[in-house]
Formats: structure tokens, C-alpha cells, sequence
């Protein structure tokens, strides 16, 4: 039996009164220490250990590196040896990477007054031109986004969608029964039709297609690895680079006035609807109209995007898909039986119900993501943990980049990440669940989010429908894993 249960009766009183005093003596001390910690101050928080950083070299930090290695080597090499955080040098920049989407979500959530855009992108502005992106305040800059994000709802994309099969359906027209053709420039070709004209209208299109793709050619070979870090070096270039964009100003300033004035210059009826109209149309929170300058410049960053990144997407779509046979057969097989329960009609709601060619692109988007890297300025310091529980703190002042082409292709996030296979996206496996919402990064996320993703998705779609639909292709010269250049 319990020693306690033998006391007797009369010990009870003073054991409870004992007990009592021993919890009164406890509050006391323990309100005591309460009150020496207030006088003393607030508590200091422990600092997280400082960022890996790699030694480079004096003065010059990775800079020969990444001249030798490229960017994407340096990359991995130092992911592979720092782990998912850690900072570079080049020059005086200091460059934090945050690889993996438990490390990512200040970079893609945090408010712009914490991580901005604004002190990293400058080197956009020669090709956009004043006026617009990062050539304004955040306040004006986030109102030119929403002018985007109107002309890409829903009742805007049914009116591209059939814009965009005419396009793809005449130029592809013109090819015989049997031939080789160079798929990236084909692709080039095409996607750059239809951009202009859902931009800038048939007529418009018609006319200046020629000089404008050469143009938008001299922006896109502008954009050089030292042009994030001298954007106004005086290298041949940049000289093209400069020409071509004043050129540009002066072909789509003639094209605002025309339509402003109500001038029609031959134009279809549907031109009403096509993205120049919309950002004609747009107003300002505080009332005013968007200007000539403006409307110019937001012009030729859509068509310089929409461009490069959507021949770019669809060309190694179009690579992955004819280099694997399974998928390329589910495509193929997929588009007679959608197409055929549409009496042979494809328009926005058929491309909608395209999964297996949906999710052909969104993988080939996860291997080859149109940007290697997204990069943001931090406007105050903040904290992060990585998978195996380990805290840093990513300095103030410290530029802070998301390199996508490692980011989409963690092992941990996904089986075999080196691999094309598009049945991950599919409703039984659906991988890129495993790291949440920051998993798949080829778009962006939270508040960056592409305001034309649905509209990349949109004509890639199309214009592979079409070529599985309509032609037997087969890739006839090998496609080199660091070449871009094609032939089907």
C-alpha cells in the first residue's frame, strides 16, 4: 500500500497547508524572475548562422566562373556544395539564391516594399522603353499590369483563339506534302504572326511584320549577360539593341496615332478586340487615359515577350514531343478524338479540354522554363529555413534570385526530375503537389504571377494541334541538348 494512504487523519491539515505555501513561494520566484527580465530589456533573439558564401576570387568574386562555367554550371555546382541558400559575388553585387520552394516564399509572397523588382531590372528599361515596367513607380507600374490582365480574361482569350487558328492555319498552308523545314525558325515565323496580330491588328500585321520581326530579332540578341550589369555598355549590341528600339518607337507611335484618331487604314472588324485597343481604352485609377509613349512602350514589351518566350516553349515542345513516342502518340490520338467530337472545330473551349497536349507543354515548361532565373532586391532582411531545418537570414541590400531551371527539377519535388514525362501532371500522380503551390515556377508565383500565362499556354496549343492534326513529322537531324536549332 501507498505510503501516503497509512498517514494518519490529523496530518492532512498541515500536509495541505504545506503544500500551499510551497506553491505560493513558487509563483512568487517565478513572478520575481518576470520582473528582472522586463528591467533588463527585451530578450535577444538569436541570429541565424551567417549565408554560405562562395570564396571566389578578390575583387572580381565569381565573375571568371561564370564567364568560364556559364551560369547554369555555376549554379548547380554551388547548389551541389552550398545547399539551398547561398550567396555569390560579382563585383561589389552580392547575389543570394534561394533554390527550392521551401526557401521561396518571401521571394514570390513578400509585399514590393520588402522585395522588389524595381533596383534588379533597370537593364529592361533600354529595351522598353520609358514610361513603362521598371521605368515607373510600383503604384503606376502595377496599373499597366492590370491593363494587361483585362485584355487576358476569359472573353478577350475567345476572341484570340480564333485569331490565332487563322494565323497558324494560313501560314502552315503554304507547306507541301512532304519537305524539311527548320522548326525554330518556322516557329519563330508563326508565333510572331500571331502575336501581331493580336497586338496590333490584320492590317497593321500585314504591313509591318517583316521589319518589326527583324527588329524584335535586335531586341532579343540585345539581351546579354553583361547587359543585367552594364545595360548601357557601348558594345555592338547594345548599339543594334538602341537602333532597333527606336525604330520600334517610331513604327508603333505612327500605329497608336492612326487608331486614336479613329483612323481605320484598313483594319478588320475584330480589331476592336485585338490588346492594342485594350491598353487604347485603359484608364488609370485617378482617371486619365494611358499615353501614346506608354501605349508604345507597353507594345513592344508584349511583343517581345510573347515572342522570345513562346517560340522558345513552343519549339521544345515540339522537340520533346518527337523524340518520344508514347506521348507524341497519346497527343496525336487525343486531337482526333476532341477535334472530331467538335465537328472538327477548334476554338476556346476545344482547347480547353486538350489535357494530354496540356500537359505536354507544361512539362516541357518545367524542363525549359523561358527565364534560367527570376531575380528581386531585398528591401529589409528576412529569415528562411530549408528542408532539413536549417535558418538564415538573407541580408538588406542583397540582390536575391529563384533560378527556375534548377528550381523545376529538384529530385525531391519530383521523380526522376531530368525526365520528360507529362503523365506527372496527370490527376492520379500530379507531382508538383509535393512542394505546394511553389513547386512548378515556369509562370511565377503569387504576386508575379505571368498575367499571360493562359495566353503562352493558348497559342502553343494551337499551333501544335494543327501540326499533329494536320502532318505526319518525324525529326530527321538530331536536336543538341544546348542548341536551340531543330529541323523536322
Amino acid at each position: 500500500m501507498h505510503p501516503v494512504m497509512d498517514l494518519p487523519t490529523t496530518t492532512w491539515p498541515w500536509l495541505a497547508l504545506a503544500l500551499t505555501f510551497i506553491f505560493k513561494v513558487a509563483v512568487a520566484i517565478k513572478t520575481t524572475r518576470r520582473r528582472q527580465r522586463s528591467a533588463a530589456g527585451p530578450t535577444v533573439k538569436r541570429r541565424p548562422p551567417p549565408l554560405p558564401v562562395s570564396p571566389g576570387v578578390p575583387l572580381l568574386g565569381d565573375l571568371p566562373a561564370l564567364l568560364i562555367k556559364g551560369p547554369l554550371a555555376l549554379i548547380r555546382d554551388h547548389y551541389t556544395r552550398l545547399g539551398s541558400v547561398f550567396t555569390v559575388r560579382l563585383f561589389h553585387l552580392k547575389l543570394t539564391f534561394l533554390v527550392g520552394p521551401d526557401v521561396s516564399s518571401h521571394f514570390y509572397q513578400g509585399l514590393d516594399s520588402e522585395i522588389s523588382q524595381d533596383e534588379v531590372s533597370q537593364f529592361t528599361i533600354p529595351t522598353f522603353g520609358p514610361g513603362v515596367a521598371f521605368d515607373v513607380d510600383y503604384a503606376t507600374r502595377r496599373e499597366q499590369f492590370r491593363f494587361f490582365g483585362d485584355a487576358m480574361k476569359p472573353v478577350k482569350l475567345r476572341t484570340y483563339a480564333q485569331l490565332m487558328v487563322r494565323e497558324v492555319e494560313s501560314h502552315f498552308a503554304r507547306w507541301g506534302q512532304s519537305g524539311t523545314v527548320n522548326l525554330k525558325q518556322e516557329l519563330e515565323h508563326v508565333v510572331t504572326l500571331i502575336t501581331s496580330r493580336c497586338l496590333l491588328g490584320s492590317a497593321v500585321r500585314e504591313k509591318m511584320f517583316g521589319e518589326v520581326g527583324t527588329l524584335l530579332r535586335e531586341l532579343n540578341d540585345g539581351m546579354r549577360l553583361v547587359t543585367i550589369l552594364l545595360p548601357h555598355l557601348p558594345i555592338p549590341a547594345h548599339r543594334r539593341r538602341d537602333a532597333a528600339r527606336a525604330r520600334l518607337g517610331e513604327i508603333f507611335t505612327d500605329i497608336v496615332r492612326s487608331r486614336k484618331n479613329g483612323r481605320n487604314d484598313g483594319r478588320a472588324d475584330d480589331d476592336c478586340h485585338d490588346i492594342l485597343q485594350c491598353l487604347i481604352d485603359s484608364r488609370y485609377k485617378d482617371g486619365r487615359g494611358t499615353t501614346e509613349t506608354e501605349v508604345v512602350g507597353m507594345l513592344v514589351a508584349a511583343l517581345f515577350a510573347g515572342q522570345h518566350n513562346s517560340s522558345s516553349a513552343a519549339t521544345w515542345a515540339g522537340a520533346r514531343l518527337l523524340t518520344h513516342t508514347k506521348h507524341l502518340r497519346a497527343a496525336v490520338e487525343e486531337q482526333a478524338r476532341v477535334v472530331a467530337r467538335h465537328g472538327g472545330r477548334v476554338d476556346y473551349d476545344v482547347l480547353l479540354e486538350m489535357d494530354t497536349l496540356h500537359r505536354c507543354v507544361k512539362e516541357t515548361l518545367r524542363l525549359h522554363p523561358p527565364a534560367l532565373m527570376l531575380l528581386r532586391h531585398a528591401r529589409g532582411s528576412f529569415s528562411v529555413r530549408t528542408r532539413d531545418g536549417r535558418e538564415y537570414e538573407v541580408p538588406k541590400g542583397h540582390a536575391v534570385a529563384s533560378p527556375l531551371v534548377i528550381h523545376n527539377r529538384l529530385p525531391h519535388v519530383y521523380e526522376e526530375p531530368d525526365k520528360y514525362d507529362p503523365d506527372r501532371f496527370g490527376p492520379r500522380r500530379a507531382e508538383d503537389k509535393a512542394g505546394g503551390a511553389l513547386a512548378y515556377m515556369s509562370f511565377g508565383a503569387g504576386r508575379h504571377l505571368c498575367v499571360g500565362k493562359a495566353f503562352a499556354y493558348m497559342q502553343i496549343k494551337v499551333i501544335w494541334s494543327h501540326l499533329l492534326r494536320n502532318f505526319e513529322l518525324e525529326l530527321v537531324s538530331p536536336f543538341p541538348k544546348t542548341d536551340r536549332n531543330a529541323q523536322c
